[in-house]
């Protein structure tokens, strides 16, 4: 026969099991949304003091083009920040696909800068000034490190169920903010340069955070 513990023996295990345990308080949507917001506009105005407005936004004009990118890239982030904050909060029925509908209208401006490439040759990437979209990577990435700081500690209080996941989305939102706001700054306003360089910003971002992220979320 198999043998049983005890009732009283059992109660005193549990009883010894729970007696460090203390409540935790859990995380509020609003919270987190409220520390995204913050995160945007700490790192909006970083940006603003470090680098300065571009000249054309200051003295009141700016391109279509860079209006509508640096917009796709704030939709992106905002989206990325948002699935992020719910991720700390694990319930039954979550969604987490939202922000890939913001990933692909982004992505028309890699893919844009690409078919010109094809359909005018590879001289028509000089006008994608690399010593420029250089500063704009690295700029644009530095800048990001407020929001995947923000939103890292946000997931070390929650509980992702995903950390690889949540690491990709870190580096994507870090990166699209960053960026978004290095745009207020940046004044080139061609497809080449915003499509390549500003795009490639995020993604180098996305795969330094799917590297790094996951393993300060173990515990």
């Amino acid at each position: 026969m198999r043998r049983t513990s005890p009732p009283l023996a059992t109660d005193h295990l549990v009883d010894e099991l729970i007696t460090d345990l203390r409540p935790v308080r859990p995380l509020r949507m609003q919270s987190g949304l409220l520390l995204a917001a913050i995160s945007l506009f700490a790192t909006t105005i970083a940006a603003l003091l470090i680098f300065g407005l571009r000249a054309d936004m200051a003295a009141g004009s700016i391109a279509p083009l860079s209006l509508l990118a640096s917009g796709l890239f704030l939709l992106l982030g905002t989206a990325a920040s948002v699935t992020i904050i719910s991720m700390g909060r694990p319930q039954v029925g979550n969604d987490h696909g939202g922000w890939k509908w913001a990933a692909a209208m982004t992505a028309l401006l890699p893919a844009t800068a690409i078919g010109l490439t094809m359909l005018n040759g590879p001289h028509a990437l000089n006008h994608a000034m690399p010593e420029a979209g250089i500063r704009c990577l690295l700029q644009g990435g530095e800048l990001g490190l407020i929001t995947a700081t923000a939103l890292t500690l946000w997931l070390r209080r929650g509980a992702p169920t995903s950390p690889n996941a949540a690491g990709l989305l870190v580096g994507i939102a870090a990166g699209s903010i960053g960026i978004f706001a290095y745009s207020l700054h940046c004044g080139i306003s061609d497809i080449y340069h915003i499509g390549l360089w500003h795009s490639l910003t995020v993604v180098t971002a996305a795969a330094i955070g799917r590297m790094l992220v996951p393993h300060l979320l173990r515990w």
